[in-house]
């Protein structure tokens, strides 16, 4: 696990994640790295937007392929604050995301290392690089307080 200091796109990953909280979205946060650049942010929006599909990376993978002009995201890198559900992970085999990076693990609903493991599935087309664990602490209490309050 990565402790302080964190790399930028986790930082801004968080960043993405508190801004959903502050709009009472699940506090999950994404960003799209090319070449050293971050080309997309997002967080949680599914009860803004009224869709279920609006995951942090769902959105942060939607502004990246319109930004580059393809649903291929070849040689991006993708950082998230929670492992991602069955439905991301199969956003991020479609989009060939090169490297996956993600904070806390959920043994709920993740789909890499718990759950579905989409990306070790014989049917899987594309298995992106995974580093788990990275900024996991920050991540794990954002979630753990703004679900505190709710319950």
């Amino acid at each position: 696990m990565i402790r302080w200091p964190l790399p930028e796109p986790m930082l801004r990953a968080l960043d993405q994640a508190r801004a959903a909280a502050a709009e009472g979205e699940v506090p999950i946060g994404a960003v799209i790295v090319r070449q050293g650049a971050v080309i997309a942010a997002a967080h949680n929006r599914p009860r803004a937007l009224h869709d279920p599909t609006s995951h942090a990376e769902i959105e942060a993978i939607r502004a990246a392929a319109r930004l580059l002009g393809s649903e291929r995201l070849d040689g991006c890198d993708l950082w998230v604050t929670l492992e991602p559900c069955a439905m991301c992970a199969g956003a991020i085999v479609h989009a060939r995301i090169a490297r996956l990076y993600y904070g806390a693990s959920d043994p709920k609903g993740g789909a890499v290392e718990h759950g579905a493991r989409v990306f070790e599935q014989d049917q899987c087309l594309h298995r992106p690089e995974v580093y788990a664990g990275i900024g996991e602490d920050v991540a794990s209490a954002l979630l753990k307080d703004f679900f505190r309050v709710r319950r």
